[in-house]
């Protein structure tokens, strides 16, 4: 290879904001999934923000995000108290995250370990929208970064800048951040946001509509949220510059993502209008698109034709920009700067006259609104105006399905003109359905959209079904395959069944178990893919049976002709059969009874814990009686805890002070360690000059600090103690005799130094607490003695 001349191109990493065209839809599609959950439906901003911020610090390894609630409570912009009360709460009740606390001194979740469901239950599903891979997080993380992040420095010296609302806290912070996601999401590489179309509120403007439809609130809010923003300078309504002297149009843009870019989004928009959109029908993908991202199954913005309001009725030049979306309908157009000039260039560059004129004359289905249609695909060749509309190649559901699985729907040509829609002709994108239904593809292209939605939530639910009860749940679309191949063969071929539908709900689906084992179907067991042996069981017993009763019988009519004796044996197995049957069904009753009882039971317990739980709470505090405290408020525990932890403090400093034989020096030590500590603690809690539950939230702390320091004092000094140093060396020599490794010989003597001192520090803090047991143990036998001594004093007077 020839050695490179000039300056050598490093390449780093691009700027969070600066996505590309798919990596936009890309995240899109897997936050509106995460947004379209059914439980987060009535949600506020703040917890459905949350879920995309532990979505996008998933680890792609182990899928379970570590987080402390103060720094949640930093990427949302709230305080820790909110996000403990009012955050963390709602998203247990969503189900959407689970979260694991590690709690603090009184309750409070400190240490977060959450696991986002949605993501993942789909974990390893090929298509899905939230399946994302390692790449794709990161890229997500880094856009919330650089939109919300709060910005931290880092041990190191390094230092990552906050976002562009990573210093916007307190109320509506959460919404703020969630509408510059969405926008940032939405916008094109100039920095402009497709905005939303259909009829909009003229006081408000499309641009306040546009962020109302994103955030699922009214128009008003969206306003709200939008001039929040516009403070911020992180979007602009720009009115566009027309020659024509009509009403402008304004054009929302970001001008942070046209940065990153390398653009003037906002120099952009003041351009000519006509020049605008004449740029952007020239390009057939945005012609076909209307949008720089890839359209996901619904539009998220446009509910039906895009239709202008009285604001935006403007410039002529620009009703192309303002029509439905389509695709390509002829050869692109070139540029005339790369031409000849000739007449018909635009047309593939040949000298030609245009095939025909019916690029929007297409008809529609049934005599719809063809303005109704504006995603629908155009027929290229159809036919001319005033020709008869034979077959149609429109499908109302045809964008929906190829934007989310890539098959086609057909329509089948029936009597009288109308078209009957057959759906999607290839199967469904998700890999466990396209290996259930591989046997049964003839009959999926048979039905129509509705039904075939109905047929895949069918083929969901059994497939979750077999999943459950099998050991290796991956083989659940292999089993469900294998049980619509044996069902076919019995009904023959595809061409045999009228009703796909009805055939694939009502027999090709269900199980049919011959014996009372779930795993059961058909006498095959759905784990070993054997014969069942329940149903073999079942068929020896029945045999068993029936030989028995064929041997009475033969007994007991000896002589009778076999006619005679047939009837009666078929009568009497007739009758054991309806007793078999009515035993079961008595079986049944009673355990259906049982489970009615034990029901009952839990209910009844579950309403006694809570009948507890309430009364738990509203009980007043044992020590100040504040009412609703649960027993013991928080102030309440704070010094309960902090009287705790003098005691262990002075308890470490007599232990290694006093003379353990001596009570009485244990006890004035003990007084004046004590006091001494108090004291200390009042001190720095005077200093901080706290309220009363404050002061003694700083009481704890403190106490808890000395604790700490003595205990590491008494650590340090009980390790140059005579009985450490011995079991050190011994330890040393014994392992320098086994491994000859003085390095190891070390650590280990470290260690069994270490495992001295702290036994030692056991011992002599246990040795305290049985002399003081035994002084208590002293005095209350003392006083038994003194009671008894009075009251036979007070006997001989009486």
């Amino acid at each position: 290879m020839p050695t490179q001349v000039g300056p050598v191109l490093v390449c780093g990493p691009a700027h969070p904001l600066a996505l590309g065209r798919d990596a936009r839809a890309r995240l899109g599609d897997a936050i509106r999934a995460l947004m379209d959950v059914p439980s987060l439906e009535g949600a506020s901003d703040a917890v459905r923000l949350s879920v995309i911020v532990l979505a996008s610090r998933t680890p792609s390894s182990s899928g379970v995000v570590e987080i402390r609630t103060p720094e949640l409570g930093r990427w949302l912009g709230l305080s820790a108290s909110y996000v403990a009360s009012e955050v963390l709460p709602a998203l247990r009740r969503s189900g959407v995250v689970t979260v694991e606390t590690a709690e603090g001194e009184y309750g409070q979740d400190t240490g977060l370990r959450c696991k986002v469901l949605p993501m993942w239950a789909v974990e390893g599903v090929v298509g899905h929208p939230l399946a994302l891979v390692k790449k794709e997080l990161a890229t997500l993380l880094r856009l919330l970064e650089a939109v919300m992040a709060p910005g931290w420095a880092h041990r190191d010296g390094r230092v990552t800048p906050a976002g562009l609302l990573g210093s916007r806290t307190g109320r509506a912070a959460a919404t703020d951040r969630l509408a510059l996601l969405w926008l940032v999401l939405e916008a094109r590489e100039n920095g402009w946001v497709r905005q939303c179309g259909g009829t909009v509120d003229t006081r408000r403007g499309r641009a306040a509509a546009t962020v109302a439809r994103l955030l699922g609130c009214t128009a008003s809010a969206g306003e709200r949220v939008l001039e929040r923003l516009e403070g911020r300078g992180l979007v602009v309504r720009v009115r566009v510059r027309t020659a024509s002297g009509l009403r402008h149009r304004t054009r929302l843009v970001v001008p942070a993502v046209s940065a990153a870019h390398g653009r003037d989004g906002i120099a952009d928009a003041r351009g000519d209008r006509s020049s605008a959109a004449a740029s952007e029908l020239s390009d057939p993908a945005l012609a076909a698109r209307g949008s720089d991202a890839s359209r996901p199954k619904e539009d998220p913005q446009v509910n039906g034709a895009l239709v202008v309001d009285e604001a935006d009725e403007t410039d002529p030049a620009l009703a192309a920009a303002l029509h439905a979306d389509h695709p390509p309908v002829g050869a692109p157009v070139f540029s005339l700067a790369l031409s000849r000039g000739c007449s018909g260039e635009g047309r593939g560059g040949e000298c030609r006259q245009p095939r025909r004129a019916c690029a929007r004359e297409d008809q529609a289905i049934e005599g719809q609104n063809t303005a109704a249609q504006a995603g629908w695909p155009v027929v290229k060749f159809g036919p001319l105006r005033g020709e008869k509309l034979k077959k149609s190649l429109v499908d109302e559901r045809g964008v929906q399905h190829a934007a989310g699985t890539g098959a086609v729907d057909r329509p089948k040509v029936v009597a009288g003109g109308k078209a009957r829609h057959l759906g999607r002709v290839g199967l469904p994108a998700d890999l466990r359905l396209r290996v259930a239904l591989s046997p049964v593809a003839g009959l999926w292209e048979r039905l129509s959209g509705w039904q075939q939605d109905q047929v895949e939530a069918a083929v969901k639910a059994e497939l979750n079904r077999l999943a459950g009860l099998l050991m290796q749940p991956d083989t659940a679309p292999q089993l469900l395959a294998d049980r619509l191949t044996d069902r076919l063969a019995e009904a023959g071929s595809e061409g045999r069944v009228r009703d796909a539908m009805g055939w694939l709900l009502g027999r090709g689906l269900v199980q049919r178990p011959g014996c009372p084992d779930r795993r059961c179907d058909d006498g095959i067991r759905l784990d070993t893919r054997g014969d069942c042996p329940t149903c073999a069981s079942v068929v020896a017993d029945r045999r068993a049976q029936r030989a028995r009763l064929r041997a009475v019988v033969d007994t007991q009519l000896v002589g009778v002709p076999a006619q005679r004796r047939r009837a009666v044996y078929e009568e009497r197995l007739r009758e054991a059969t309806m007793l078999e049957a009515a035993r079961a069904q008595a079986r049944q009753e009673r355990a259906a009874a049982d489970v009615s009882r034990r029901r009952a039971a839990a209910a009844r317990r579950r309403q006694a814990q809570e009948v507890a739980e309430m009364a738990w709470q509203s009980a007043p505090c044992v020590e100040c009686g504040m009412p609703g405290a649960a027993g013991l408020c928080p102030e309440c525990t704070y010094r309960r805890r902090t009287d705790e932890l003098v005691r262990e403090a002075v308890d470490l400093v007599v232990a290694l002070r006093a003379d353990l034989d001596d009570p009485a020096q244990v006890a004035s030590l003990t007084a004046r360690c004590e006091a001494d500590t108090r004291h200390l603690i009042a001190d720095v809690c005077r200093r901080a000059n706290h309220g009363d539950a404050l002061a003694a939230f700083t009481g704890r702390e403190v106490a808890e600090r000395i604790r700490d320091q003595r205990r590491a004092n008494a650590l340090r000094w009980l390790l140059a103690s005579e009985d450490a140093e011995v079991e050190a060396d011994a330890v040393y020599d014994t392992v320098l005799r086994t491994s000859r490794d003085h390095q190891a010989a070390q650590a280990a003597a470290e260690d069994a130094r270490r495992r001295t001192a702290e036994y030692l520090l056991r011992q002599k803090v246990g040795q305290l607490h049985a002399v003081r047991c035994d002084k208590l143990r002293v005095a209350a036998e003392g006083a038994v003695a003194a009671g008894e001594v009075e009251d036979k004093h007070l006997a001989a007077v009486r």
